[in-house]
């Protein structure tokens, strides 16, 4: 399936075709994704394309580095991460999805990314 994604004001636009379906999407508790509160789902790497808006968007990372959360530098408005979990795949929010009321999918699953295994001290 794939969709239209974009920003708030329109500055940025994605074309995504979905791995799951937004049915599937989940929320995350780690210390970021439970502050930022946006149910995603998954899309293959290959399978995000920037259709426009590339200089408005703006990265966030932390930590490890492995996870890669992008906003749009006008709105505010998150759009996609490549997961911590599976850096072969990028989270997508699935409330910027043209046509897709998150509301229609509640509740959500969760991911234990309070647990995750790379932030165990060894």
């Amino acid at each position: 399936m794939t969709q239209k994604l974009t920003c708030h004001c329109g500055s940025v636009e994605l074309r995504v075709r979905l791995a799951e379906h937004p049915s599937k999407a989940r929320m995350c508790d780690c210390s970021f994704c439970r502050r930022r509160a946006v149910p995603n789902v998954d899309v293959a790497l290959d399978d995000l394309t920037i259709v426009k808006g590339h200089e408005s968007l703006t990265l966030y990372t932390w930590g490890s580095g492995t996870a890669k959360h992008y906003f749009c530098r006008n709105c505010g408005i998150y759009t996609h991460h490549q997961r911590r979990s599976n850096p072969n795949v990028y989270g997508v929010n699935i409330g910027a999805l043209e046509g897709v009321n998150p509301a229609d999918y509640a509740p959500f699953g969760w991911v234990d990314g309070i647990n995750h295994p790379s932030d165990r001290k060894t």
